[in-house]
């Protein structure tokens, strides 16, 4: 099977805890059962193919995954109203609810599912979720309402794989990205691709008709001018602001900050697969020269977690080791030397626009001077830097920053974008002992040999993992006071707005 979907390549654009209200005011509420959020412009439109917070949360409104997880890390039902699984671990079977409709009037069969998962975990289609669901053997319809999957080895976290953001139940033999037929709270009105999308309720939704009538999402590309648009009652909510922008706005008349901690984190990463990358003195060289703390205090001011150069964070309780790096710039010095490089080395370093990733480009460029490495900062729009269609997108370029959304379990990053030949190995590392602990992790149902070998897997990262993390950082988000039930997730493109209600 090939890819179904053209990629809608159609806008310059750019980017597990309960939320806390940090402030509040008063106002009148701006349209009665009307909310707009902010987010830069949408490019991708296929559900298989989606990155940005800005496309998750437009396919999570028009379209639903089989199970979902809620703000409390909690695995829900969504499409699947209930699910049972075999007593070795290897059989999953799902129970629809009944009369979920497309927005075309037609039934939603256990048909769709499998053709959905078909399509997502086929090599030949090549979309990054092939990797996700390698393990799994066969999908299969049990009936117009019942699903069955098979798995090759067991998985305890299979649950959430199915939950991946990626993972949009779509009609079977869907061909157009942009006909938005799905099953989901709200069904597309306007798809304007440089200004907004316009959705109204789903008055058919099988989990309850949502609290607003009228959804909008705006496309800004500018964080300054959304937040005027903000502070003016032309939009309701902007998520994903850096700490000092959050803090700008707390007290303000009418608006409520929110904050919420996750594993999110901005990865320095260099390609380790050709020159000068595939010199570990290189790599380390770069890593002893990072001053992770300062970062840590100047892009985040001190709000985020301390990273350990693993993705996997203090969020996730036992599974995290924490590290302390120091910084030692003659050692540094002396590894360039013996790789060949005694008088310093110029390099790009590349990154997109949104949010901080741009100052914490510009502080590797300081850190890393002082190492004789003249570092050139590449910015591109968010929307351009993960296209797979640019030849200088995140994956090729030998020095990077990328951002990573939280997920509800650490497993998530290791299989997409750590273990050799995963889909979003953006350092295209490759590491037999990694490997061997990220497969021994993702598969054993025994605890306490999942945490060793997480533990194991940190220690060989920390030693010659190709990666610098220096912080995971909250998310945030700004809303007009008048609304109500907001739950923010730590991936904000995932929060259920279904459940905002105008007070």
């Amino acid at each position: 099977m090939k890819r179904i979907f053209a990629a809608a390549a159609l806008a310059v654009a750019t980017t597990i805890a309960p939320a806390l209200i940090l402030a509040a005011g008063g106002t009148e509420a701006s349209s009665a059962a009307s909310f707009r959020l902010v987010t830069q412009a949408t490019v991708q439109t296929d559900p298989a193919l989606i990155s940005s917070e800005g496309e998750v949360a437009l396919a999570n409104a028009v379209y639903d995954y089989l199970v979902d997880v809620d703000h409390n890390n909690v695995v829900q039902p969504r499409l699947a109203e209930s699910w049972t699984i075999s007593s070795d671990g290897l059989t999953y079977t799902f129970d629809l609810y009944d009369g979920v409709r497309f927005h075309d009037g037609s039934v939603l069969s256990s048909a769709d599912v499998v053709w959905t998962f078909d399509r997502l975990r086929d090599p030949d289609a090549e979309l990054p979720t092939s990797s996700l669901y390698g393990n799994i053997t066969g999908v299969a319809a049990d009936g117009s309402d019942r699903v069955v999957f098979t798995l090759e080895e067991t998985n305890p976290f299979f649950l959430y794989d199915l939950s991946d953001n990626h993972a949009l139940v779509i009609k079977n033999g869907t061909t157009e990205a942009t006909d938005f037929n799905g099953t989901g709270p709200f069904r597309m009105v306007e798809y304007l691709a440089e200004e907004r999308v316009v959705m109204e309720a789903n008055p058919n939704y099988h989990l309850g008709v949502p609290g607003i009538s009228n959804y909008e999402i705006v496309f800004f590309a500018d964080e300054s001018a959304s937040i005027d648009a903000l502070r003016s009652g032309q939009v309701d909510m902007i998520f994903g602001m850096a700490p000092a922008v959050l803090e700008s706005l707390r007290g303000e008349r009418g608006i409520q900050t929110v904050a919420v901690s996750t594993n999110s984190f901005d990865v320095f990463r260099i390609r380790a697969d050709r020159a000068p990358g595939n010199d570990p003195r290189i790599i380390k060289a770069f890593r002893m020269a990072v001053d992770r703390e300062e970062i840590r205090q100047k892009v985040t001011l001190g709000t985020g977690g301390v990273g350990n150069d693993t993705p996997i964070g203090p969020l996730y309780g036992e599974w995290h080791v924490p590290a302390v790096f120091e910084r030692d710039i003659p050692a540094a010095k002396a590894l360039l030397a013996e790789a060949g490089f005694p008088n310093g080395m110029e390099i790009d370093l590349h990154a997109p626009d949104s949010g901080t990733r741009p100052d914490y480009a510009v502080l590797l460029k300081e850190q890393l001077g002082a190492i004789g490495v003249d570092v050139n900062v590449v910015i591109f729009p968010e929307n351009q830097y993960y296209d797979s269609a640019n030849p200088n997108n995140w994956l090729a370029a030998d020095f990077g920053i990328t951002s990573w959304g939280s997920r509800p379990i650490p497993q998530f990053y290791l299989d997409v974008s750590v273990v050799t030949g995963s889909n979003w190995n953006e350092a295209h590392f490759s590491d037999d002992e990694v490997d061997r602990l990220a497969a021994l992790a993702g598969s054993t149902l025994d605890d306490a040999a999942r945490k060793q070998a997480y533990a194991d897997l940190q220690a060989a990262l920390f030693d010659r993992g190709p990666y610098t993390i220096s912080y995971y950082f909250p998310q945030t988000a700004a809303i007009r006071e008048q609304f109500t039930g907001l739950n923010l997730k730590a991936f904000p493109g995932r929060t259920d707005f279904t459940a905002l209600s105008v007070r």
